[in-house]
């Protein structure tokens, strides 16, 4: 016969040996999961922009946990504000969230930017969630310009972009998405990239994007109709259409060496690019954002 061991509980009730050691893995599951949603990074910014005496000057700046904006002072005069947005962890884990709202009241102009690209780290677990609001007051500009998000192997990240447009103001958006550290000759294999934007203008659904890469992401990108290899991939958005950009691309007034498209309709103007790695898509990136914003981008963007 099998010995058996009882123990005793202070009800009186009995829990044989087997459920015991059960109910001692359960809580030291539960004490891991504690200790990993403790350590993991929470980021929040609020930002609000106003136009004073001819100047954008911002009116409102909270920050909270990992996330920063700083203000480069400009090399020379001018009516809009750049502002640039810092990830004190150095990176994005699973489980993460960042939160970043801005609002630009009526007539001023901001560009925002990132300090670097940013890394999206792999994950055993949960994704991580990055949720951005924007809103654009009555005549006033926003260029939504941040570096490169860099996916290592097995990443997961979620992410939601929600812009508020009144129905004059004017938005440039770019995003941009590489999949591997190129000097690490690395592959992402499988992961998780689940993008979701929506851009209203004057309380209406303007635009609606969605991309859901899960699972073995280097087959899908392999595939001819989605990047046919490619692994660094970007979208611009422009409101209101902008036709000369979208000439530009299509009769290859901007040089590219990767692969890029570009449309104009009902009201905006979107170009999609592919390159084969991150270096070719920012170099590409770059010389249409220089037409799309009629000048140079911000330093940090450059260097």
């Amino acid at each position: 016969m099998r010995a058996e061991t009882v123990i005793g509980t202070a009800s009186g009730d009995t829990l044989r040996g087997d459920t015991l050691r059960g109910a001692m893995h359960c809580d030291s599951l539960s004490s891991q999961d504690a200790t990993f949603a403790a350590n993991r990074a929470r980021g929040r910014i609020r930002l609000a922009a106003a136009l004073r005496s001819g100047a954008t000057w911002r009116t409102a700046v909270y920050e909270e946990g990992s996330l920063r904006v700083r203000f480069p002072a400009p090399a020379r005069p001018t009516a809009g504000l750049d502002a640039v947005l810092v990830n004190t962890a150095g990176g994005i884990a699973g489980g993460d969230t960042a939160d970043i709202e801005v609002t630009v009241a009526a007539g001023a102009d901001l560009r925002i930017t990132t300090a670097s690209a940013e890394k999206v780290y792999r994950s055993h677990g949960p994704a991580a969630a990055v949720a951005v609001r924007l809103a654009v007051g009555a005549g006033a500009r926003l260029a939504w310009l941040p570096r490169e998000t860099i996916l290592f192997d097995r990443a997961r990240l979620d992410r939601i972009i929600e812009v508020d447009l009144a129905a004059d103001a004017r938005l440039v958006l770019a995003e941009a998405v590489v999949f591997g550290r190129a000097g690490m000759d690395e592959v992402v294999t499988h992961g998780r990239l689940v993008d979701r934007w929506r851009v209203r203008r004057d309380g209406r659904l303007l635009h609606a994007e969605g991309l859901r890469l899960d699972g073995a992401v280097a087959a899908r990108l392999a595939e001819p109709a989605v990047a046919a290899g490619g692994i660094a991939l970007a979208t611009l958005l422009t409101v209101p259409a902008d036709e000369a950009l979208v000439a530009a691309v299509q009769g290859g007034a901007v040089p590219l060496a990767g692969e890029a498209g570009a449309s104009s309709w009902n009201g905006r103007s979107a170009v999609r690019f592919c390159a084969p790695d991150g270096e070719t898509l920012r170099r590409d990136l770059t010389a249409v954002l220089t037409v799309a914003l009629a000048g140079a981008l911000p330093p940090l963007w450059t260097n």
